[in-house]
């Protein structure tokens, strides 16, 4: 039996059997041997069953379960009966990397996601942190983002324009301030409403043309970068994690590669926080390779940056030296005012921060002669990167101050430290960015070998004394 529905084609349902191969009467055999294996009586499925299925009729349970189940089994995507438009409030959303790359199932993950959140500050020592996806549990699914195109999005009536995602982007802009002013925790929350309210317009949105479309799938993909990014700021990983992947499926539905490129960068640097290293530098060369036709000027100079950081902290010398010599070489051709606005945080000051990050690793690294150079280049670099800092980019001026704490640490000049570690604390008092208290944490660590110091004492002391909840 099956209840009669909107009589429209169920083109979900349709390109799960193609990608999976299978026909209509080996779908219906398939769903009648397990449900006998199962020990479900009653279910007796023809392929006049499947074909009325597949022009709109919704099945009765179990049927939706058991069809996606076998779907997930053949094509090795998991999937829910809501990705193959059958209605199953019992069955789970699917919000990690094995999300399927179509509009219903990104819709239902943000809806999913926007909805259950609360604010709850996590470090990175957290059960948060330590339930991300790593390895290949992460990184195999995201590799279909390189090859996934988007779906035909029809016109419906034509009810949204283009006011309607310049509302979404203009919006998008200033919770990014807010973040670059306050911190990722005073208003995650809102960020992730306003994402909620954005996603019903997907949920329920008539196109005025497929650009339209497009553009919508865009403008939510890029305020779930924002929404992701300030939840990592905050410490609530798996959440990020969550909000990073549902963005980049909608990125991918807008056909919007760059974009994409960009969420894979914010999903590595939190990988990179987490000392998931490998799969930080991985994630970047599937940013370079999916958006290498798109990629602008300033997303690559970034992507190769970051490509220079995590090698640096591999140790692998030599691959990081090569891919900041790319990095500085790309940014000579960057035009800001042809870049879009999520790369508009990529500027100079942060180019010689990245760098300046990149040096001070290396040092660690180095115990010959040029140990005193590399230490002197992260510092020039470091200050050039304080200097040029536009004043609303608050949180990163804590990241310089701690920058330069920890370079020069790490050539033991203390009492240098310990001034620029005054200078992130002030900084630190006026955010909400459990991240930075990270950062603090990593610096209080390595000032352990200096604690018999006056300097190192001090240093250590009001560490502690900021970190103590």
């Amino acid at each position: 039996m099956a209840m009669s529905g909107t009589r429209q084609p169920n083109e979900a349902l349709a390109y799960w059997l193609t990608q999976a191969g299978i026909s209509n009467s080996a779908l219906a055999r398939e769903v009648n041997r397990r449900a006998q294996a199962a020990g479900i009586r009653g279910v007796r499925t023809t392929e006049g069953r499947v074909r009325a299925w597949r022009a709109g009729e919704i099945p009765t349970p179990p049927m939706p379960q058991l069809i996606a189940e076998f779907l997930s089994d053949r094509t090795g995507v998991l999937l829910t009966s809501a990705d193959l438009a059958f209605p199953d409030r019992r069955a789970p959303v699917v919000t990690g990397p094995a999300m399927a790359w179509r509009p219903a199932p990104t819709v239902a993950a943000i809806d999913h996601l926007t909805r259950s959140e609360m604010m709850v500050p996590h470090s990175r020592d957290s059960d948060e942190a330590r339930d991300v996806h790593t390895g290949d549990d992460l990184l195999v699914p995201l590799h279909q983002w390189a090859t996934a195109t988007p779906s035909a999005l029809a016109a419906r009536g034509g009810r949204i324009g283009a006011t309607d995602v310049e509302g979404i982007r203009a919006v998008t802009t200033v919770f990014r301030d807010a973040d670059n002013r306050h911190g990722g925790v005073l208003s995650r929350r809102a960020v992730v409403a306003q994402m909620a309210d954005a996603n019903d317009l997907l949920k329920t949105a008539s196109y005025r043309d497929e650009d339209t479309a497009r553009a919508l799938f865009a403008a939510v993909a890029d305020l779930g970068s924002v929404a992701g990014w300030m939840t990592f700021d905050a410490g609530k990983h798996r959440s990020a994690q969550r909000l990073f992947i549902t963005a980049l499926h909608a990125a991918s539905e807008a056909g919007d590669r760059a974009l994409g490129a960009h969420i894979l960068q914010c999903m590595a640097r939190q990988m990179s926080h987490l000392g998931h290293y490998r799969e930080a530098l991985d994630l970047v060369s599937l940013a370079e390779y999916g958006a290498r036709h798109e990629a602008t000027p300033a997303t690559r100079a970034m992507l190769a940056a970051l490509r220079a950081r995590f090698h640096a902290i591999l140790g692998q010398i030599p691959e990081s030296e090569r891919a900041a010599g790319t990095a500085r070489q790309l940014f000579t051709t960057v035009d800001p005012a042809v870049e879009p606005p999520h790369m508009a945080f990529f500027d100079e000051a942060e180019l010689c921060a990245t760098l300046g990050v990149v040096h001070q690793i290396a040092v660690k690294h180095d115990r010959g002669p040029s140990r005193r150079v590399r230490a002197q280049s992260s510092l020039e670099l470091l200050n050039r990167a304080r200097d040029l800092r536009p004043e609303h980019r608050v949180r990163s001026a804590a990241f310089d101050a701690i920058g330069l704490a920890r370079t020069h640490l790490a050539i033991g000049d203390v009492d240098a430290a310990l001034a620029q570690t005054h200078r992130a604390l002030g900084v630190f008092r006026s955010i909400g960015s459990p991240r930075v208290g990270d950062s603090l944490s990593d610096l209080h660590q390595e000032a352990a070998p200096y604690g018999t110091s006056r300097a190192g004492t001090e240093l250590r002391e009001l560490l502690a004394e900021a970190l103590t909840p």
